[in-house]
C-alpha cells in the first residue's frame, strides 16, 4: 500500500514538473519573441496593412486671352530609398557609385550619403529620404544613377510626385487669379472655375512599411486621375501690366489707402484688366482684396450720369434746360449741397452742369422734377438694371443699394442726395457696366472673365457675351449723354486729360467717404471709354483716401490713371475701331501650346528651340532646366542667346530676345 501511494506521488510530481517545464518554455518563448524577435514580427504585421490612397488629379492651366499662362501646375518629386530592396551583391557593388552620383547632383558630401545608406541597410529602413522637390528633368537623370536604374524593386528607388501651383505673373493680378487650396476659401479665377480646373482624383493601393511610412504597390485596380481642364480667360496680360503699374504709381504718389482699375471691352463685356491694390502697414501696395467686385460704396458724381439719363428719358428736362446754381450752395432740410467752385456757376444748362459736375444744378434737376413722385425717378433707375448684382462667378460681389420710397428709412433727403451720388451704393464694376452700356449704344452686357474651356486642346465649352439689358434708354438719350461725356474731357472737369491726338469720354467723381466718422476722407474716381468716337474699351479707376494735401479730386487723382491706361492700350492697338467679337482661340496658339508641351517633356539637359513661343512658356522650360533667364523686348521669342540643342545647367543664363 505504501509503495502504491509513493508511485502515485511520483507521478504527480512528474506531471507537475512536466507542466512547469512547458510553462517555463512558453514564457521563455514569449520573452524571446517580445524582446529579441518582436521587432521583426511587428514589421511583418505592419507590412500586411494596406490602404487606398487618393491620387490628386493635375489641375488645369489658367491662360490669358492670348494664351499666356496665368496659373499652372508643375509636378515636383520627392525621392526616397528602400534600403532593403536591393540584393546584397548589388548593394555592395553599386552603393558607392550611387553616393558619388548623388553627391555631385545634390551637392551633398559623398561620405555623408554613404553613412546614411549603410545605416539604413543595417536598420532595415525602407523609406530613407534622399531629396525633395526635384524637377522632372533632375528625376530622369537620377533614375539613371547606379543601383537606382534597376528600378523600385531591385534598386530601391521610391518616387513620390506632388503638384505645386505656380503663378508666372507673381504678385500682379494675384487677387484676380486667386487660389483654391484645401482648408481655405476659394478666391478669384481659381475658385470661380474650380469645377473645370480641378479634374477628378484617382486612387492607388499602398502598403504600410513602418510607423507612418507607406509605399505604393502595383495594383491592377488603380484608378487613374482625370486631369483638370484648361480655362482661357478674357484677361490680357499686357493690359493688366499697364493697369497695374499705372494704378500703383498713382497710389504711391498720393499715399492712398487702396484703389482699383478695370478695363472692359465695350462690345463683348470681356474684362481685359482688373487691378486691385491696397496699402500694407509698411506702406507697400499689394493685391489685398478684389475691391472692384466686392467694395460697394457711394459713387458720388459718377452717378450723375444715371440721374441725367433718367430725367432725359422721362422728358422732364433737355440738355438745354437751365438751373440756377444759387451762389454754389443750396439747402434741403437743413443740409447744404455745395459746388466745388466757390460762388457757383450762375445759371447753366444741364449739359454744362454735367460737364462742370455742378452738384447744385443736378440736385435741383432731380428734386424739382421728382419731389412729388420720387418713385418715378427710382423706377426709371431700376429699368436700367443698376439695382441688381451682376452675378459673376467670383464670390464676394457687393450688393448695390438704390433706395426706394417704400423703404422704411426713406426720408426727404433721400431723393436730392441720390441726384448727385450719395445715399446710393455700387461697386466699381457695377458702375463700369453701366458706363460700358452707354458706350455700347445702350446695350448692357454682363462683364465676363472666361472665353472658353479646353481639354488637351479640344474645345469643351465656349462662352459668348450675355446681354443684361438690350436697351437701358433710347438712342436719342445715348447720343446726348455721349456728347456731354466727351465734353467733360474737352472742356469740363477732366480737361486736364484732354489730348488732341486721342479722344476720351467720361465722368469725374469726387465723393466724401466715412463722413459720419470724420471729415477729410475722399474717394476719387473716373469712369469712361475710349476712343470717344468709336468706343473700343471702357475703364474705371477708383482711389480711396488719397492724401488731401496732394489732391483728392477725381480729375487729379483717378483721371491720370485712366488716361495712362487708355493711351498705352491705344498705342499698342491703334486699330481700336475694329471690335473683335468672341471667337475661338487662334489655331497658332493651340499649335504653340502643343509645341510647348512637347518641348517641355523632351527637355532634359539640351535647350530646345524656343523661337516663336510665348515668353512665359519659354521661361518655364528654361527654369525647369535650372538655368537663368533674361528678357529683352516684348512679344514672342524671336531669338535665343544659346543655340538649340546646347547642353545647359544652372550656371548658364539664356537671353531671350522678343519681338
Amino acid at each position: 500500500m505504501a509503495t502504491t501511494d509513493k508511485n502515485i506521488l511520483y507521478r504527480i510530481y512528474g506531471v507537475s514538473i512536466f507542466f512547469a517545464v512547458v510553462a517555463i518554455a512558453i514564457v521563455a518563448q514569449i520573452v524571446h519573441i517580445q524582446f529579441w524577435e518582436g521587432k521583426e514580427y511587428r514589421a511583418k504585421a505592419e507590412q500586411r496593412i494596406f490602404r487606398n490612397q487618393i491620387v490628386d488629379a493635375n489641375r488645369g492651366n489658367l491662360y490669358d486671352a492670348n494664351g499666356q499662362l496665368l496659373a499652372t501646375s508643375i509636378t515636383k518629386y520627392d525621392i526616397r530609398f528602400d534600403a532593403v530592396a536591393p540584393g546584397q551583391d548589388d548593394f555592395n557593388k553599386e552603393i558607392e557609385p550611387l553616393a558619388s552620383s548623388l553627391s555631385r547632383k545634390l551637392n551633398v558630401p559623398k561620405s555623408e550619403l554613404l553613412k546614411k545608406f549603410q545605416k539604413a541597410r543595417t536598420n532595415n529602413s525602407r523609406y530613407l529620404e534622399i531629396a525633395k522637390n526635384i524637377s522632372f528633368t533632375d528625376l530622369q537623370e537620377i533614375k539613371q544613377f547606379p543601383l537606382f536604374k534597376r528600378g523600385a524593386y531591385r534598386g530601391g528607388l521610391i518616387v513620390e510626385p506632388h503638384v505645386e501651383r505656380e503663378y508666372p505673373l507673381g504678385k500682379m493680378a494675384e487677387r484676380l487669379v486667386g487660389y483654391d487650396e484645401p482648408g481655405k476659401p476659394s478666391v478669384g479665377l481659381e475658385g470661380a472655375y474650380r469645377a473645370f480646373l480641378k479634374g477628378d482624383d484617382g486612387s492607388r493601393l499602398e502598403q504600410k512599411i513602418s510607423g507612418n511610412e507607406w509605399r505604393p504597390i502595383n495594383n491592377v485596380n488603380e484608378i487613374e486621375p482625370r486631369d483638370g481642364r484648361d480655362v482661357y480667360t478674357t484677361i490680357d496680360v499686357n493690359m493688366q501690366d499697364v493697369a497695374h503699374h499705372a494704378l500703383l504709381e498713382q497710389l504711391e504718389y498720393f499715399e492712398a489707402d487702396h484703389g482699383t482699375a478695370v478695363v472692359m471691352e465695350v462690345a463683348t463685356g470681356e474684362i481685359k484688366a482688373l487691378s486691385n491694390l491696397g496699402r500694407s502697414s509698411d506702406g507697400k501696395y499689394f493685391e489685398k482684396r478684389n475691391y472692384a467686385l466686392w467694395e460697394s460704396h457711394e459713387p458720388g458724381s459718377t452717378f450723375k450720369l444715371m440721374s441725367v439719363i433718367a430725367a432725359l428719358e422721362d422728358k422732364v428736362i433737355d440738355t438745354s434746360t437751365v438751373f440756377d446754381t444759387q451762389n454754389g450752395k443750396i439747402s434741403y432740410y437743413g443740409r447744404n449741397v455745395r459746388d466745388s467752385k466757390y460762388g457757383g456757376y450762375g445759371k447753366i444748362s444741364v449739359a454744362k452742369a454735367f460737364e462742370l459736375s455742378s452738384n447744385t444744378a443736378l440736385v435741383q434737376m432731380v428734386q424739382e422734377n421728382y419731389a412729388d413722385d420720387p418713385e418715378r425717378y427710382v423706377d426709371r433707375l431700376y429699368s436700367m438694371n443698376i439695382q441688381n448684382k451682376l452675378g459673376l462667378p467670383i464670390i464676394g460681389e457687393g450688393a448695390p443699394l438704390i433706395p426706394h420710397p417704400d423703404d422704411a428709412n426713406w426720408s426727404g433727403l433721400s431723393l436730392p442726395w441720390m441726384g448727385f451720388g450719395y445715399g446710393v451704393q455700387m461697386t466699381p464694376l457695377q458702375t463700369l457696366t453701366f458706363y460700358n452700356a452707354v458706350a455700347n449704344n445702350g446695350v448692357m452686357v454682363k462683364p465676363r472673365l472666361i472665353k472658353e474651356v479646353r481639354s488637351k486642346n479640344k474645345l469643351i465649352e465656349k462662352y459668348d457675351r450675355q446681354i443684361i439689358n438690350p436697351s437701358i434708354c433710347s438712342q436719342e438719350t445715348i447720343d446726348k449723354v455721349k456728347v456731354m461725356m466727351e465734353n467733360v474731357v474737352r472742356r469740363g472737369t477732366a480737361q486736364n486729360l484732354y489730348s488732341e491726338n486721342f479722344s476720351m469720354a467720361g465722368k469725374t467723381g469726387t465723393c466724401q467717404t466715412e463722413y459720419w466718422k470724420s471729415a477729410g476722407n475722399y474717394i476719387a474716381s473716373f469712369a469712361g471709354y475710349f476712343p470717344a468716337d468709336k468706343p473700343k474699351y471702357s475703364c474705371i479707376v477708383v482711389i480711396h483716401k488719397p492724401n488731401t494735401a496732394k489732391g483728392y479730386y477725381g480729375n487729379i487723382v483717378a483721371g491720370p490713371v485712366f488716361k495712362k491706361i487708355a493711351q498705352k492700350i491705344y498705342a499698342s492697338n491703334p486699330r481700336a475701331d475694329e471690335i473683335n467679337l468672341p471667337k475661338e482661340v487662334p489655331s497658332e496658339i493651340i499649335k504653340n501650346k502643343e509645341v510647348y508641351y512637347t518641348k517641355a517633356r523632351k527637355a532634359t539637359k539640351n535647350l530646345p528651340d524656343l523661337r516663336g513661343m510665348e515668353v512665359m512658356d519659354a521661361i518655364t522650360i528654361i527654369e525647369n532646366m535650372g538655368a537663368k533667364v533674361k528678357i529683352v523686348g516684348s512679344g514672342k521669342v524671336s531669338s535665343q542667346s544659346i543655340k538649340p540643342g546646347t547642353e545647359i545647367n544652372k550656371s548658364h543664363q539664356v537671353i531671350l530676345t522678343l519681338s
